[in-house]
């Protein structure tokens, strides 16, 4: 019984270790720079993020993948091999992003694509072949007796979606040692140059217990990157469980957080004014949503911004912002991320691009993106409200206010002011703990030199006087007592 004990005991803390961000003090919120190389996060961690005190950046697969004539967005979701070299950059260029995100504060998450291998032909970005056709992956080395027998996914059937292929790529068999030592070397060699844990796609489509083994058997984060000794690589899975199928999510939490896609699920309608923003009262596990610690949560993400009429995504900026800044106002305990990503017109377009190479981002006098990225991070209603999560951080949700339909309003103790509206005008006296005084709309505008380039709302007497109409650019007003004016 006292060995049983002691398991029990390893087990719980290595499951609780591996849903550690590992952020800095007083940072908060993962962003995903989706398609960006590797050069130019590393500047953006140190001209941006650090200066706005962001937390992480979730990074595009980093492996050899196959090249795909149009060089789609998805040809990094095919592997050929796990050589740290395609679009983004190479390993010296990857190398060179860690240690200095990791410099100013910048945790870098790995998108981890294990499930599979490529099912397109053709030569690989470091130069390495591939022959889907019989599963065999000479740069790895795999052969088809490493990879699941062929079939189409049954979506109904728990067995057929996590040992069958998704939409035809290559399922290798994580049941076998050999696979998952193959793993377990990519992932590891990842963490000597300093990640802080992984994004794993396609989590659904294999087996927990596989899952658990191989991160169990994984090093210790490098502690030359700043990391504590025994540190554990932060695991976040894509399990997509929106209550219905035979896969949940829950299978998966007790080894690492997962993502929350119910959050951007039931967030879109709210804020598009198909579901009455009063009935986020009880917003969280009142809605379903698991414990916020087992939860990375989100607005969007590169799948569902492309085929998704659910999930809000930059074409319908107003609401998408009042969603994104609700997530970030409210005290739902969950790990935040944000998207960033580049303007497309079809679901296939890859990033800006001249011929082959990714094109950097350019910035204008405002600091937003150019040149087709859109770059949402920078806009400034997001950064402000990752500064308002950091500025409310330990407190309750208080005086929640609504009129029983489209607007709503909440304080987060006496830190922090957030109200919203769909298509209907605000104007009126909302309670909330904030000192008195004038604060600066951090949605409308930012504090600069003392004063606001938005709109200031008021506190007197424990009130603050709203005015927000539906035809104005933002739908919703943030103030925080480090805007106070």
């Amino acid at each position: 019984m006292k060995v049983l004990a002691l398991l029990v005991t390893v087990w719980f803390s290595l499951a609780s270790a591996q849903k550690d961000p590992h952020f800095w003090d007083g940072r908060n919120t993962i962003v995903h720079l989706f398609e960006w190389k590797w050069s130019d996060i590393a500047s953006e961690c140190e001209n941006f993020l650090s200066v706005k005190n962001f937390a992480g950046v979730q990074v595009s697969p980093p492996a050899e993948s196959v090249v795909v004539e149009g060089r789609p967005w998805w040809e990094k979701y095919q592997p050929v091999s796990y050589t740290l070299n395609n679009r983004g950059g190479d390993e010296a260029a990857f190398t060179d992003m860690v240690s200095r995100c990791n410099k100013v504060g910048i945790r870098i998450y790995v998108d981890l694509v294990a499930n599979h291998m490529a099912t397109s032909n053709g030569q690989g970005s470091a130069g390495n072949t591939c022959d889907p056709g019989s599963k065999s992956y000479p740069a790895v080395s795999y052969t088809s007796e490493n990879f699941h027998t062929s079939c189409d996914i049954d979506y109904t059937d728990a067995s057929s979606i996590r040992n069958c292929e998704l939409t035809g790529l290559k399922d290798l068999d994580q049941s076998q040692d050999y696979v998952r030592g193959k793993i377990e070397e990519y992932m590891n060699h990842l963490i000597s140059l300093g990640v802080a844990g992984f994004r794993v796609d396609a989590a659904k489509h294999m087996w927990p217990a596989d899952l658990q083994a191989i991160f169990g058997s994984l090093n210790d984060l490098n502690t030359d990157h700043g990391f504590a000794s025994g540190a554990r690589a932060f695991i976040f899975q894509e399990v997509i469980d929106t209550s219905t199928g035979p896969v949940k999510n829950t299978e998966y939490t007790g080894f690492g957080k997962v993502c929350e896609f119910l959050f951007g699920n039931d967030l879109g309608p709210s804020f598009r004014g198909e579901n009455a923003l009063h009935n986020l009262k009880n917003w969280g596990t009142e809605w379903g949503l698991l414990d916020g610690g087992d939860t990375v949560s989100f607005v969007d993400n590169h799948d569902n911004e492309r085929d998704s009429q659910i999930f809000l995504h930059y074409t319908n900026d107003k609401p998408y912002k009042a969603a994104i800044a609700f997530m970030l106002a409210h005290p739902y305990d969950t790990t935040t991320r944000v998207l960033s990503s580049y303007k497309f017109d079809s679901s296939d377009q890859g990033p800006p691009s001249n011929g082959d190479d990714i094109l950097s981002p350019e910035f204008g006098s405002d600091g937003a993106c150019t040149n087709g990225w859109v770059c949402q991070h920078r806009w400034s209603p997001v950064f402000n409200m990752v500064e308002f999560r950091n500025v409310v951080s330990g407190t309750e949700l208080t005086n929640w206010w609504d009129n029983g339909s489209q607007q709503i309003a909440f304080s987060r103790g006496d830190k922090g002011f957030y109200a919203a509206t769909v298509n209907e005008d605000i104007a009126t006296s909302i309670s909330t703990g904030l000192p008195d005084g004038s604060y600066c709309d951090v949605m409308s505008g930012s504090l600069v030199n003392g004063a606001c380039t938005g709109k200031t709302l008021t506190v007197s007497g424990g009130q603050v006087y709203v005015e927000l109409g539906g035809a104005e650019l933002e739908a919703a007003v943030a103030i925080h007592v480090n805007a106070k004016l």
